[in-house]
């Protein structure tokens, strides 16, 4: 099961709206294929470990419970039965509606045994992304802070190329490659004119890049503009946006999304799980920052700290909490600490 649930992660930032799944096929002790989710939620992992052996009398471990309704392939549920596997071992229960047992029990049904929960805590942070859309409308959050040893994010003047040094820069292009969605604020796009794909990594793949800008107050012709058509811009505005931007932006190649019941952190977040996005990695300023914290959205904090003093005079990491007691500040646990080149990176999931 650990090595199905580390097959299935292969797919994270490829795989949405689907989850990322992975499957091994074993009989008497020997593995006869692996497969997981593949690009673009097509073929599932079952179905690509399937194609690779005959599984007759096999048992089949699968990060998730196999699919059982008909979409634009068949049930997994259905080809397990098809090739004769004598038991399957799951991780989690599939929370999606069209799921959720039905899949477990279309396999009890053709007397295959099945066993439920291996793995379970591995497989659910595995899949965090997907499990959080379907339960909670919302992807999963990792925001990403570039900061030095006193907390700031660049020079009073803006200068802020480069805090972190180029192996924590590398990082963060994994990063991106592994989530859906990378996502900014206007006040960065602005300042900083990023282009936000995946870089020097060889990946075939972009990931969605968004940036939340109430007023659509942004230069159509800068970075990201120029390579909507080559890799995904989405734009989310509010209401009062004109529509001359929007049209501009609509021109280009960008997906233009309006948020007409109010541009709070929440609601931005609901409406790119409405489109069914997992894993988004926000790489924003401090006011984006700070309302994404304030609003309990983060899921996990990256942060990277350089060896670097610029004092109180230069930008806060951070924009305004709006605390006024120790307690409601929002807490996390850490859970991994290291060194990346001359930077230190920590790895801070939300406490409970």
């Amino acid at each position: 099961m650990r090595l199905a649930i580390a097959l299935g992660q292969r797919g994270l930032g490829r795989v949405w709206p689907n989850p990322a799944v992975g499957c091994v096929l074993v009989r008497e002790g020997r593995v006869l294929a692996r497969g997981w989710t593949q690009p673009g939620g097509r073929p599932h992992a079952e179905r690509m470990a399937l194609d690779g052996c005959d599984a007759r009398g096999a048992t089949a471990y699968v990060s998730l419970e196999p699919c059982a309704h008909h979409g634009k392939t068949p049930p997994c549920s259905e080809a397990l039965i098809d090739a004769g596997v004598a038991r399957v071992v799951t991780a989690l229960t599939d929370p999606d509606p069209r799921v959720a047992g039905r899949g477990h029990a279309m396999l009890r049904a053709a007397g295959i045994e099945v066993v439920e929960g291996v793995e379970a805590a591995a497989a659910r942070a595995a899949n965090a992304g997907f499990l959080l859309r379907v339960t909670e409308g919302r992807p999963y959050l990792t925001l990403k802070l570039a900061l030095t040893l006193d907390g700031r994010i660049a020079t009073a003047s803006g200068e802020s190329r480069w805090i972190t040094g180029a192996q924590a820069r590398h990082i963060v292009h994994a990063m991106r490659a592994r989530h859906d969605a990378v996502l900014v604020g206007a006040g960065t796009a602005r300042a900083d004119d990023p282009d936000l794909r995946v870089r020097g990594l060889g990946v075939a793949h972009q990931p969605v890049r968004i940036v939340a800008a109430r007023g659509l107050d942004l230069d159509p012709s800068g970075r990201l503009g120029r390579s909507a058509r080559e890799a995904p811009v989405w734009l989310l505005h509010g209401a009062g946006a004109p529509e001359a931007r929007r049209t501009a932006w609509a021109a280009t190649g960008a997906e233009v999304i309006a948020l007409d019941e109010g541009f709070g952190a929440l609601a931005m977040m609901q409406a790119l799980g409405a489109r069914g996005l997992t894993r988004v990695l926000c790489e924003g300023g401090g006011a984006l920052a700070a309302s994404l914290l304030r609003a309990g959205l983060v899921d996990e904090l990256v942060v990277f700290s350089a060896g670097k003093v610029i004092g109180s005079e230069g930008r806060a990491g951070l924009g305004m909490m709006g605390l006024e007691v120790l307690a409601e500040a929002p807490r996390f646990d850490l859970v991994d600490v290291q060194a990346v080149g001359v930077d230190v990176m920590q790895r801070w999931v939300r406490g409970i």
